[in-house]
């Protein structure tokens, strides 16, 4: 399942981060995108530069009742939040972590990432999700960001295998993509 969202001013970004929120808020987060796995949601943004993540982190942080101003941790890598209880949506901290200038997910690991993502009262987001691939679980929420023209930015939100198959609606082609069992 995928969601196309095209943001042309910041409100919209933040509208983006508020479809995320809700599903999260009534549980359809586990269903539509099977986020939870015994663990913490993990939500991975990537673009490029100025796209969109921070913003879209801001509205995300803001709608689970969180009053403190959110900034991207680009130094510090990582801050934690607590979400309002009075939310009631069965966590307890966002975690968010920029792994901008991440040179090795060793680093991310160095900050008690296992006990992050195998806590389930956590929400983790994690923004420059391509520099650590390699640890993030596979059962997570998958959001790109890209640059359209002027301030359009187009929102991608989904699971990652989403973004990686080409799924063909020709019965033949999935065929030929079977392996032969003798």
């Amino acid at each position: 399942m995928k969601k196309v969202i095209i943001a042309d001013n910041l409100s919209r970004t933040r509208e983006a981060a508020s479809f995320l929120a809700e599903a999260i808020k009534k549980g359809k987060i586990k269903r539509f995108f099977n986020a939870v796995n015994g663990g913490a949601a993990v939500i991975a943004l990537t673009g490029e530069l100025g796209s969109g993540k921070t913003s879209f982190t801001q509205g995300f942080a803001e709608e689970l009742g969180i009053k403190e101003r959110l900034t991207s941790p680009t130094f510090v890598i990582q801050k934690k939040y607590k979400i309002n209880p009075r939310k009631r949506i069965g966590y307890d901290y966002l975690i968010h972590i920029d792994a901008y200038r991440v040179k090795n997910p060793k680093e991310i690991l160095d900050l008690g990432w296992e006990e992050m993502v195998f806590n389930p009262k956590n929400i983790i987001i994690v923004e420059w999700a391509e520099r650590v691939k390699d640890i993030l679980p596979q059962n997570r929420v998958q959001i790109n960001f890209k640059h359209l023209r002027g301030d359009k930015r187009k929102i991608i939100i989904g699971k990652p295998e989403s973004f990686h198959k080409k799924q063909s609606n020709n019965k033949a082609d999935r065929g030929k993509n079977r392996k032969k069992h003798s």
